[in-house]
C-alpha cells in the first residue's frame, strides 16, 4: 500500500467553499485599488537571498530565523521571499521606473513565507495584499494609503479595526534615540530574557516586539522614541495626524510600536483586530514609510511608503461574520434519458456561453440522482430536459426553494433566467 503524503505543515490548501471568502476579499481589493489608482505589479516568489539581508536587516528574526533560503544548482543563495516590498523596491530600480515617472503606485497580491511558530491566521505560507507609493515625500501619502486600506476594510464588511500609528524617527533622530534606548537596556539587563539582551546590541527596537512579562515591565519605563523626535520628524508626524482627523480616521499614537522590520522611517502604523478569532494575532495590516530603502538597495534617492495586510487573518474574520456566502447556479439541467444527454450538452454550453451559472452531473445516472445533486447545488432552478421537452421546445423552470414550476420555452431560456436574476 502506497505511503499517503500530506501537505507542508503550516501551507495551508485553500478549497471550496471557504475560497469564496478569499475571491470577495480579491475581488474587493481590486476594485479598491482602481479607485485609488493603483496598478498591479507582480514579482517572483523567488529571489536573492542577499535582496532580504540588506532590506528587512541582518538582525531581525525574519532573515536570522525565519526565511526559507536555499543553494541552488549555481550556487547562488536563494531565498523564498518572506514579505512583499523589497522585491517591489528591486523592481522599482531594475526597471528603472524613476525615470519614467515621478510618482508610482503599485499594489501586489500574493504568497510569503517564513519558517515560524504558527497560531490562528500566522502560517509559513501566508498570502498578503500590500499597496506601495513611491515619489512622494510628504504625510499627505502615508494619510492617502491609510485611508486606502480604510476604504477595503469597510468595503468588505469588517467593523472594529483600529488604527495605531508611531513615528521611527528620521536620519537625525534614530540614532540618538536608539543610544538613549540602548543605555536604558543595558542598565536593566538582568531583568531581560536572553534573547533580548542579545536584541540590545544587535537591534535595541526589536525588544518592544518581545512577549516576555518581565520585559514588558522593564519596558514600561523605557524613554518615548516620541518624546526624541527631531523638529522635522515631529512636524511630519503631527501632520499625519492632522490629515487623519480630516478624514475622520480614529487613531492611537503608540509609542511603544515598532515593526518588525529594519527599512521604517518616520510613520510606522496597524490596524489591529480584538476578534477572538484571531487569538493573540490581532495584527491584519501594518506598514509605514521607508524612504532610505530604494538608494540602500542601490536605486535613486527615493521616498517611498507602503503596508501589507494578512489575508489569511482577515479571511478569518469574514468566515466568521458569515457574511460571504459562496455563489451558488442560477439553474441546474437533469436528463431525463440517455437520449438527451448530447442535446442538454450543448444546452449547458449554449447557456454558460451567455453568461448564467449552470451545472448538470456529467456523470448521468438516474433521474433521482441528479436531482438530489441539483438540491445539493442550491441551484436557483432545475429543469428536467428529455425526449418530451425537445419535441415539444418547452421546459418547466422549477424553483428549487419551493413555489410552481414556470412553462418556458428552449430557445427563450436565457432571457427567462435573465428576468428572474
Amino acid at each position: 500500500m502506497s505511503q499517503k503524503i500530506s501537505g507542508v505543515k503550516g501551507m495551508n490548501d485553500l478549497l471550496p467553499p471557504d475560497i469564496a471568502v478569499w475571491h470577495a476579499l480579491e475581488a474587493a481589493a481590486r476594485e479598491t485599488f482602481r479607485r485609488f489608482g493603483y496598478e498591479e505589479a507582480r514579482t517572483p516568489l523567488v529571489e536573492d537571498t542577499a535582496l532580504f539581508v540588506r532590506s528587512v536587516g541582518e538582525a531581525t528574526d525574519i532573515v536570522g530565523k525565519e526565511m526559507y533560503t536555499f543553494e541552488d544548482k549555481a550556487g547562488r543563495s536563494l531565498s523564498l521571499r518572506p514579505e512583499g516590498t523589497a522585491p517591489l523596491v528591486r523592481a522599482y530600480i531594475e526597471h528603472a521606473v524613476a525615470q519614467k515617472e515621478p510618482l508610482t503606485r503599485w499594489w501586489y497580491l500574493g504568497p510569503m513565507f517564513r519558517y515560524e511558530r504558527m497560531k490562528a491566521g500566522r502560517y509559513r505560507q501566508f498570502w498578503q495584499i500590500g499597496a506601495e507609493a513611491y515619489g512622494a515625500a510628504g504625510p499627505v501619502q502615508e494619510a492617502e494609503l491609510i485611508d486606502l486600506a480604510m476604504q477595503l476594510f469597510r468595503s468588505v464588511g469588517l467593523q472594529g479595526i483600529r488604527l495605531e500609528i508611531n513615528s521611527l524617527g528620521d536620519a537625525e533622530t534614530r540614532p540618538r534615540y536608539l543610544d538613549e534606548l540602548r543605555a536604558f537596556l543595558r542598565r536593566r539587563k538582568g531583568d531581560l530574557c536572553a534573547e533580548c539582551q542579545e536584541r540590545t546590541e544587535t537591534n535595541p527596537l526589536r525588544v518592544f516586539d518581545c512577549k516576555n512579562p518581565g520585559c514588558q515591565a522593564v519596558l514600561a519605563g523605557a524613554p518615548s522614541i516620541i518624546d526624541a523626535l527631531a523638529d522635522e520628524a515631529r512636524a511630519h508626524f503631527e501632520t499625519v495626524q492632522r490629515q487623519l482627523s480630516v478624514l475622520g480616521i480614529p487613531f492611537r499614537v503608540n509609542a511603544r510600536m515598532v515593526r518588525g522590520i529594519d527599512y521604517y522611517t518616520r510613520t510606522a502604523f496597524e490596524f489591529l483586530s480584538d476578534d477572538p478569532v484571531l487569538g493573540t494575532a490581532s495584527t491584519i495590516c501594518g506598514g509605514g514609510r521607508y524612504d532610505r530603502l530604494v538608494k540602500e538597495l542601490g536605486g535613486p534617492d527615493t521616498p517611498a511608503v507602503g503596508w501589507a495586510m494578512g489575508m489569511d487573518r482577515i479571511c478569518l474574520l469574514l468566515k466568521a461574520k458569515g457574511t460571504v456566502q459562496p455563489a451558488h447556479p442560477e439553474l441546474f439541467v437533469a436528463v431525463a434519458e440517455e437520449g438527451a444527454a448530447e442535446a442538454a450538452l450543448a444546452l449547458v454550453s449554449r447557456l454558460r456561453n451567455a453568461g448564467h451559472r449552470v451545472d448538470f452531473d456529467t456523470r448521468g445516472g438516474s433521474l433521482k440522482s441528479q436531482m438530489k445533486r441539483a438540491d445539493k447545488s442550491a441551484a436557483t432552478f432545475a429543469l428536467v430536459l428529455g425526449s418530451r421537452e425537445l419535441t415539444s421546445g418547452e421546459v418547466q423552470l422549477k424553483p428549487l426553494a419551493g413555489g410552481e414550476p414556470v412553462p418556458v420555452r428552449l430557445d427563450a431560456l436565457e432571457a427567462a433566467l435573465l428576468a428572474r436574476r
